[in-house]
């Protein structure tokens, strides 16, 4: 309503028209200066519009890293722009190309062994946390009789 009343006000004479302007301007009737939302602020269809928004956001990222993980895996495996890269000596490709096996499966043995030796600490941990819950005297609850362990 106050836009048309403003357009009126020029249409009919134009310093009517300004003072309309500025007076629904000062007022915040145009919604200018109160309700400033940005796209995504405001919830659209539900009460969850922001986050289905930062949920596309992140597949979109996670798409975005997949696709810089699948170029660094083609660069590392000797694809440079869809050919094969080589040095001209075809021994010492062989010899590179038997290196990097052997060093991906020794990293893969090497994470194998951390994972188990953090699975044989934190069973370490929790069996001693569990003798030594055991061990407890059990507590007198307020009648007097004694309270049994939970296990």
């Amino acid at each position: 309503m106050p836009i048309i009343l403003t357009v009126l006000g020029f249409l009919w004479w134009w310093p009517i028209g300004l003072v309309l302007l500025g007076l629904f301007l000062g007022r915040g009737k145009f919604g200018c200066r109160r309700n400033l939302s940005y796209a995504g602020d405001t919830p659209m269809f539900g009460k969850d519009h922001g986050r289905d928004r930062w949920e596309r956001k992140m597949t979109r990222l996670q798409e975005k890293m997949e696709m810089v993980r699948d170029r660094m895996d083609r660069v590392r495996g000797g694809e440079w722009f869809g050919g094969a890269s080589t040095s001209g000596n075809r021994a010492f490709d062989d010899y590179r190309e038997e290196t990097m096996k052997r060093l991906e499966e020794e990293q893969r043995e090497f994470k194998d062994f951390l994972a188990r030796l953090r699975f044989a600490r934190d069973r370490s941990e929790f069996d001693q946390f569990m003798t030594e819950r055991r061990g407890r005297p059990s507590e007198p609850n307020t009648q007097g009789q004694p309270v049994e362990p939970r296990g």
